[in-house]
């Protein structure tokens, strides 16, 4: 069922329609002139000086004595059954035994002779003598066939489907080419000007109007292309899909919080394309935009082959920096089991960070412990997203020991505060510590021995309906590089790797505990700002 996409559903039906307004168009074209009379000029000349002595004049008809005059047209007019059913007597509707009536404009009818019908009569009769026109029956004075001034009068004529007489006309008073139109009443029909299918004089008529013409052949043309999509797609269908491979290396830096992921895409990229070398230099999120503005702006040409993972998106005026969204990372806070609190308040939290809880006791249910605050480095975009969905925007205070934590309190009120530069390095502090607390990616905090995770305001960490709980510690990670990579460079393949829906690398992030943006409820965290 590979050929049952929507691209080819589309297809499929739209060459239906086309098909269904095709045959409509057709149908509509006929079906209102059932029975219909078409009639068209075939010879309109001036003719001088020639004699019409009374036997020719018998031959050619009703031809009077003023066939002599010097100021003559002849008309061959053509009057055919070109509609879909047979044309009986009784199918006029005009008064009396004329059926058609023929208009010269500015000429006057002299007379005319019956022609055209003899080759059809002959051809038929010798193979069913039965089967002998008798047009010229009712083609006659005594029938009906008279002339009135500019018009002629032209008797009821039985015709089958695609049978046809001719009229040579002979006129006077006016110049060649001038109007001439033909009515009369059909049951169910209709009486109209044709014209031939070519440039034969005798070809059959149009069967269908121009715009019914020029409606078919859009709608086939448009049939004929939808068929080569679904040929075309079909065939991509079948065919091996395009390798995402790319021959050199690449270079993954930025958030550690991001860094197992990254490790998994790379191996599980390296296994599939063994002619790519990647390595991963997790060094934190703003450092990593650094280090790629730098290369970038020291490439002679092309962008460097890198891409940087950030926790939410950069921080700065970067127009060189071309970012797209991969995945919603939840974090936690963390703390030693010896903490025995599981949750706090927005409140709470933003004491802590401000300096203003220096034991856990001042806390409702807190033990005896001072408090230790394991932080991140400036440049680290897990503490970028600490301060901006916890803290209000604002930075944790700014006293901190430089060298690491020793979980012995500071004096003066204040809690120890350290900053360290990995979330390996956080979470093994705050589990060696006993007061201790701290930040990381929830996947990486999670199952931590020694060390639990805190509900915020009574809504734990998870990423089950994150959209609708409420849960604020969380953030869209996001992959940067120089400017567009080429389409066919490490970088361009790798993203194509992680980002393509339903592969290999969506199924990584889901298994390192983030919701990549394709997910539907991820589709909404992923766009907003």
């Amino acid at each position: 069922m590979d050929w049952f996409s929507a691209e080819n559903v589309i297809a499929v039906g739209t060459a239906l329609l086309g098909v269904a307004a095709t045959f409509g168009a057709l149908v509509y074209e006929r079906s209102p002139r059932q029975r219909h009379i078409g009639y068209r000029v075939q010879m309109d000349t001036f003719i001088r000086d020639i004699e019409i002595s009374d036997g020719q004049a018998q031959g050619l008809g009703i031809f009077n004595s003023e066939a002599q005059r010097n100021d003559r047209t002849l008309v061959l007019l053509r009057v055919e059954n070109d509609g879909s059913r047979h044309i009986g007597l009784d199918d006029y509707t005009t008064e009396g035994r004329r059926g058609l009536t023929a208009v010269f404009a500015g000429r006057t009818v002299l007379g005319c002779a019956v022609t055209g019908t003899d080759a059809v009569r002959d051809a038929e009769a010798e193979a069913d003598p039965e089967a002998r026109s008798s047009h010229e029956e009712y083609l006659t004075h005594a029938a009906g066939l008279r002339p009135d001034g500019s018009r002629l009068h032209i008797p009821r004529v039985p015709l089958n489907k695609g049978d046809h007489f001719k009229l040579l006309v002979l006129l006077s008073g006016g110049a060649e080419g001038g109007r001439v139109t033909v009515s009369g009443g059909l049951k169910e029909g209709a009486v109209s000007k044709n014209r031939s299918a070519s440039t034969s004089l005798d070809a059959k008529p149009r069967q269908f109007s121009r715009p019914a013409q020029v409606l078919a052949s859009l709608l086939t043309a448009c049939v004929v292309t939808l068929a080569a999509i679904v040929v075309a797609d079909g065939g991509e269908s079948t065919a091996e899909p395009r390798s995402l491979c790319a021959r050199g290396e690449l270079r993954l830096t930025g958030s550690t919080a991001f860094a197992p992921v990254a490790e998994a895409l790379k191996e599980a990229y390296e296994k599939e394309c063994p002619k790519t070398r990647i390595t991963v230099a997790a060094g934190g999120s703003a450092t990593g935009i650094r280090e790629l503005r730098t290369a970038g702006a020291r490439a002679a040409e092309g962008a460097p082959a890198a891409v940087v993972f950030t926790d939410g998106p950069a921080t700065g005026a970067y127009p060189q920096l071309q970012g797209r969204s991969l995945s919603v990372a939840a974090f936690a806070l963390v703390v030693n089991d010896r903490v025995g609190l599981r949750d706090l308040t927005l409140a709470q939290v933003r004491d802590l960070y401000a300096g203003r809880v220096a034991n856990w006791n001042q806390l409702p249910g807190g033990p005896d412990e001072p408090v230790t605050l394991v932080s991140r480095v400036s440049n680290s975009g897990t503490r970028d997203v600490l301060q901006r969905r916890l803290l209000g925007g604002r930075q944790e205070f700014g006293d901190y020991a430089p060298g690491g934590c020793d979980g012995k309190p500071e004096g003066g009120g204040r809690p120890e505060r350290c900053e360290l530069d990995s979330t390996a390095q956080v979470l093994e502090a705050v589990r060696s510590y006993p007061g201790a607390v701290g930040y990381s990616e929830l996947a990486a905090a999670t199952g931590v021995r020694g060390t639990h995770l805190l509900s915020l305001d009574g809504r734990a960490p998870s990423l089950v309906n994150l959209q609708h709980s409420g849960y604020r510690y969380r953030d869209v990670e996001f992959a940067y590089t120089y400017g567009p990579p080429a389409a066919d460079s490490p970088a361009a393949r790798f993203l194509e790797f992680v980002t393509a829906p339903g592969g290999r690398g969506e199924e990584i992030i889901r298994e390192k505990g983030q919701l990549p943006c394709t997910e539907p409820e991820a589709r909404r965290l992923c766009a907003q700002p």
